[in-house]
């Protein structure tokens, strides 16, 4: 990651910049219903730690989905930006607002027993099912 470039990501209409300090090239995908129904597909996302900037927050709307987590998103044209933990404050942000990310790799699944059978990657991936997460996270609500 040596452009700063591939630290800045925007919006679809560039109402929201936001500028990350490190991203985590070991990308997850999450399966539940809740990432399936957000995107109409399983959410790819990359890690971002707390130290995220964001320009023009009064474009960025948080919807509370889970006793452990929000999600936001771009008020006027929909982007889906981030899914935070509420303990920690912690960014997870869909992989594709970075496209100049080198050295990607999928290293997690979670809710892999969500996974619909209409889909499935070859990579080998760790997994997490719904009841080893939400065990995880029970200590963190």
């Amino acid at each position: 990651m040596s452009d700063s470039h591939e630290k800045v990501a925007k919006c679809l209409c560039g109402a929201v910049k936001m500028t990350v300090a490190a991203v985590d090239p070991k990308f997850t995908v999450c399966h539940c219903d809740t990432c399936r129904t957000w995107g109409g597909g399983p959410f790819f996302a990359v890690q971002c730690g707390t130290e995220v900037t964001i320009e023009s927050d009064k474009s960025v709307k948080e919807y509370d989905s889970s006793p452990w987590a929000s999600r936001g998103f771009c008020s006027e044209c929909g982007t889906h930006l981030f899914y935070r933990l509420k303990k920690t404050g912690s960014y997870n942000m869909p992989v594709g607002l970075f496209p100049k990310l080198e050295g990607l790799v999928m290293n997690m699944q979670y809710f892999s027993d969500q996974r619909p059978e209409y889909y499935c990657f070859s990579n080998k991936t760790a997994e997490m099912t719904e009841a080893e997460i939400t065990a995880y996270f029970a200590s963190q609500v």
